[in-house]
């Protein structure tokens, strides 16, 4: 028995671009004095036979075989501060890279750790990161210059149409009242926490992009931008 957090409940992993994979599952956890369980997303990137895995989920074993086939996990990127769970599973497996905004959080791990901005080179050829300037929380998005342009994103952008299988009852209620089943939204609970202004999103919107795939629901294709736009405006009056 190991002593990370065991694997919750996913659903297979898919290739959404060429070596752009996705995975679907649940999460469990405690926020603000409430019980949560409800759906997150995780992104695996294959360059050169290795792969780098970003928002992590825990597979279990199943998956991990189809997962080792995919390539040698090299890397773990860590986006937001308010995920995480199972970052120290696949550094203790593979012995990989951690990648985060908080040198604090790096260190912890044990890990062979680097600052997201820095001038080390990132483990994708073609990636770069955005950073969030005005929040309260560290958080970050990853541009893919391919396909017209891509993001990853964690908590601060989501696509949650509607409540999935891995929702509670009680969660699919709760946020079904907070708003979070809105197509191209901000995180409400982000929101909440990170307080984002303004000037971020007005950074983030001159990004070229067409696709996001975001750490909670369903990929965003082909009009990532225009309805990201939309929402900026709706939110920030931009």
């Amino acid at each position: 028995m190991d002593p990370f957090p065991e694997a919750l409940e996913h659903g297979p992993i898919e290739e959404v671009f060429p070596n752009v994979f996705f995975v679907t599952g649940a999460m469990e956890t405690e926020l603000q004095g409430l019980q949560w369980k409800f759906s997150r997303n995780m992104v695996i990137l294959r360059e050169e036979g290795r792969l780098v895995l970003i928002n992590s989920i825990r597979l279990n074993e199943q998956a991990l075989t189809q997962l080792d086939q995919l390539g040698k996990v090299s890397d773990v990127i860590r986006l937001g501060a308010l995920h995480g769970r199972d970052d120290p599973f696949y550094l203790d497996r593979y012995q990989a890279q951690f990648w985060s905004l908080d040198p604090a959080t790096a260190e912890q791990t044990g890990s062979d750790s680097h600052h997201l901005i820095s001038d080390k080179p990132l483990p994708i050829s073609d990636a770069s990161v955005f950073e969030f300037k005005t929040t309260q929380v560290p958080e970050a998005i990853l541009h893919l210059d391919r396909n017209d342009g891509m993001l990853i994103a964690c908590d601060a952008l989501q696509n949650w149409l509607r409540p999935d299988s891995y929702f509670s009852e009680d969660s699919r209620q709760m946020m079904q009242e907070m708003g979070f089943f809105t197509p191209a939204n901000l995180g409400p609970v982000w929101v909440q926490v990170a307080a984002p202004q303004a000037e971020d999103f007005i950074r983030l919107q001159a990004l070229n992009f067409r696709h996001v795939l975001c750490g909670h629901g369903e990929p965003l294709l082909e009009t990532a931008k225009e309805d990201y736009a939309a929402t900026f405006r709706r939110m920030f009056s931009l």
